[in-house]
């Protein structure tokens, strides 16, 4: 996976009632460390730039319903969540992978070389050529 593939633009759509939704979320967002804010054209989105080990698109969105904001619940928006989570969830868990262990790796490639290589016959040398 590359670097900027953990880099995510997102957008949070917000209920058009209460009005102001948005600018008071960006507000409250802009303090953060490490997240971009900005208000959409229609003043009812948000533009999220953030590193995605840091944070995720649910915890944003989750945080602010928490806050009492009210996020737009129609079917696409709906869709387009819950492929973000799923996407971001797993991309999460891939970063989280564990290297392989080398030293171990390592230790079994020294007892290979010293394993004496060659003729597996169990067959003492001298009865080998018994005819």
């Amino acid at each position: 996976m590359r670097p900027c593939d953990l880099e995510k633009k997102r957008e949070i759509a917000f209920h058009t009632l209460p009005a102001g939704q948005a600018e008071r979320a960006r507000t409250l967002l802009v303090g953060l460390e490490g997240l971009d804010v900005l208000v959409g054209a229609d003043a009812c989105r948000l533009h999220v730039r953030y590193h995605l080990c840091e944070y995720t698109l649910e915890g944003l969105e989750t945080a602010l319903s928490s806050q009492g904001f009210h996020l737009d619940n129609s079917l696409l928006n709906k869709l387009r969540r819950a492929l973000a989570y799923y996407c971001e969830s797993v991309q999460r868990r891939n970063v989280a992978a564990n290297e392989p262990d080398i030293k171990s790796q390592q230790a079994f490639m020294k007892v290979y070389e010293r394993h004496l290589h060659g003729d597996c016959d169990e067959t003492p040398e001298e009865w080998r050529d018994y005819k």
